[in-house]
């Protein structure tokens, strides 16, 4: 059993745990329930009715929220055509080709970034270093947009807060929204924009209910449950 400190137990009383909340109460609840000093990030965890067994089922796509997400994302480019001055100008922290790919293959190099992109050229190099990328969620896809012939385009549009999610093991979503200091309004709009992607990317073939649960909290605080009849 967790042990919760004075902190948690007093934002647990703002809570009913049978209850759950329209977005604006949800939205004042993440203010009221914070339990730490620092500006926290404000999380979404949904709970979804798909089958793990499956996977067709699997959902992974990219989202950028109207204010943001908080952190502009560190950027790795794999291009063997575009100057690396350019991509830099576009906010990509490193630019590697093939010569550094043999290095990260050697262990010479290691990979530490948010997020990576390549062109469909360096595709073909990159299968080297698969058993690196893949595991630290890294390793470029064309189904979320990391493989793209405009890498300058796609860069900016990772660096203005384009970041991925996806169902985990248990075929459930956890990510962010937004940071508590963004306020309400915003928080708001960021959240709208949120379930709006979820209901848009809802499998065809899903004929029962979709989405089980939505939670909201804090860093560190204590789950709101969101109503879904919204």
């Amino acid at each position: 059993m967790i042990k919760r400190g004075k902190k948690y137990k007093k934002a647990l009383e703002f809570l009913k745990e049978w209850m759950s909340y329209k977005i604006d109460e949800a939205i004042e609840l993440l203010e009221k329930t914070n339990t730490v000093k620092f500006d926290p990030t404000v999380e979404i965890h949904f709970t979804l009715n798909l089958d793990p067994k499956h996977q067709d089922q699997m959902i992974r796509t990219t989202i950028s929220l109207p204010h943001g997400s908080w952190k502009t994302p560190k950027i790795c480019v794999f291009s063997d055509s575009i100057e690396a001055s350019e991509l830099k100008k576009a906010w990509a922290e490193i630019v590697w080709n093939e010569e550094l790919i043999t290095e990260i293959e050697k262990g010479n190099l290691s990979p530490n970034f948010d997020v990576c992109v390549a062109s469909p050229s360096m595709m073909r190099h990159l299968w080297k270093i698969a058993r690196i990328l893949w595991p630290k969620g890294l390793m470029p896809n064309p189904k979320t947009w990391t493989v793209w012939e405009d890498l300058i385009a796609i860069v900016k549009e990772i660096a203005a807060w384009k970041f991925e999610f996806k169902t985990d093991k248990e075929w459930n979503i956890h990510t962010i929204f937004g940071k508590l200091s963004f306020w309400a309004d915003k928080l708001k709009e960021n959240l709208n924009h949120f379930l709006t992607t979820i209901n848009d990317i809802k499998p065809a073939w899903s004929k029962w209910k979709y989405i089980e649960a939505i939670y909201l909290c804090n860093a560190m605080g204590p789950s709101i449950k969101l109503d879904t009849t919204i």
